[in-house]
């Protein structure tokens, strides 16, 4: 994780997509360039000794690290979460708050197409320390996945990178 705090208005950066879209690569870039505090979920479980597919400690982290992440808003500082934000209730939700601690709030949504999901997965369960994971999961993942419509995408703040 990266901290410092910005000399501008507090931003909430919610990196959205499936697994494999880029989250973890566009948040780190975006935590140097910022720079802003970033919040994985996925490393903090794996961190911690848990499972990726532990949805009781998912659940658990999640919401510790919104809990930082007002925290931080709160005093100044900018936040990246890359939770995936499959669901727009959770969106709304995030977008809500942050700007009632006077933050702007920005989604990135990763669009990728399921074939190129499912290649970047098989390459990424063949790296060294990776947690595998079965590409046939991204079928079932991405019916549940309710994309950003562009009235949603309209309710955030234009990019700041």
């Amino acid at each position: 994780m990266t901290h410092a705090s910005s000399p501008q208005r507090p931003r909430l950066v919610l990196v959205c997509g499936l697994p494999g879209a880029g989250k973890t690569t566009l948040a780190k870039r975006l935590a140097r360039e910022m720079p802003a505090v970033r919040l994985c979920p996925d490393e903090a479980l794996v961190e911690t000794g848990f499972g990726l597919f532990d949805e009781e400690a998912r659940a658990r982290v999640e919401e510790e690290q919104w809990d930082r992440a007002q925290d931080l808003l709160a005093g100044g500082a900018s936040v990246i979460l890359e939770n995936g934000f499959w669901g727009r209730e959770e969106r709304d939700e995030r977008r809500l708050r942050a700007r009632e601690l006077g933050a702007a709030v920005e989604l990135r949504y990763l669009e990728v197409p399921l074939e190129e999901l499912r290649r970047r997965m098989t390459t990424r369960n063949r790296a060294p320390g990776a947690t595998p994971v079965d590409p046939a999961l991204l079928g079932e993942w991405h019916t549940q996945f309710q994309a950003p419509t562009q009235p949603e995408r309209d309710l955030f703040d234009p990019a700041n990178l």
